[in-house]
């Protein structure tokens, strides 16, 4: 198991956040589908050491496109592009966030985008999201089981667990050989903020004890730290952040 994070946090230049996040002692990043287009950039971030850990697949959408409305022909070409690029920098993860207001056409394309990254070497997640069609975890997992596909797991957010007053550890062996990823943040409890750890309510003990159902359960993915760009001085957040997460991992 490494400590990833999500690079998008950081709003400068490629270039730059890509040394920035390396100097804040990191050696895996998620991207996005936008990161890491160029050669030279692909360069860099090989030459830093970097390993693509996982890439969030349903991000950086064309307008209009989506997984489940008019526009769900590009929103699915999207994401076969991301999983291509994604598979191609080395990432072994890639994951949805939900989306849309009915359940069952948002179920359509997961099979066959769960396929596509298959045959690419790549476990496809969907994360749970409090506010939208999945929002929890247990409607979440049911929902995954409902559809029956081999190769579709659960993104657990520790933070969104927060929002659902979920219990990290409970939620992880809930998950078991369901769950494909895990993004660590924190809140308030009711929003999503994606805070540095121990800036909101997130408490020691409750960190401590999802690591120690990541343990019990044998999860070999990694976690990452999953910050937004508009909080206050994210890299200071994640390098602050990595200090504590370094303590479990």
């Amino acid at each position: 198991m490494a400590l990833a994070a999500c690079i998008w946090a950081l709003t400068c230049e490629e270039e730059k956040a890509l040394d920035q996040i390396t100097e804040a002692g990191f050696s895996h990043i998620d991207i996005r589908p936008s990161w890491l287009q160029s050669d030279a950039l692909q360069k860099q971030a090989c030459d830093l050491g970097l390993t693509i850990s996982c890439m969030a697949a349903s991000a950086d959408m064309p307008e209009g496109a989506s997984l489940t409305g008019e526009g769900s022909q590009v929103g699915r070409d999207h994401v076969f592009k991301a999983l291509e690029h994604g598979a191609a920098l080395g990432a072994k993860v890639a994951y949805l966030v939900p989306e849309g207001d009915d359940l069952d056409r948002y179920a359509e394309p997961l099979p066959i985008l769960a396929d596509k990254a298959q045959e690419l070497g790549m476990k496809l997640c969907v994360e749970h999201f409090p506010g939208t069609i999945l929002p929890t975890v247990p409607f979440t997992l049911d929902y995954l089981a409902k559809i029956g596909h081999p190769n579709l797991y659960l993104v657990f957010d520790i933070g969104h667990a927060q929002m659902a007053n979920e219990n990290p550890a409970e939620m992880i062996t809930l998950a078991g050989n369901r769950l494909g990823y895990v993004h660590l943040d924190d809140n308030d409890g009711v929003n999503d903020l994606h805070l540095g750890l121990y800036d909101g309510v997130m408490q020691e003990d409750d960190l401590k004890a999802m690591f120690v159902a990541l343990d019990e359960l044998g999860y070999g993915s990694n976690v990452s730290l999953e910050l937004k760009p508009d909080i206050p001085n994210p890299l200071d957040a994640l390098k602050r952040s990595r200090e504590i997460a370094r303590l479990f991992v």
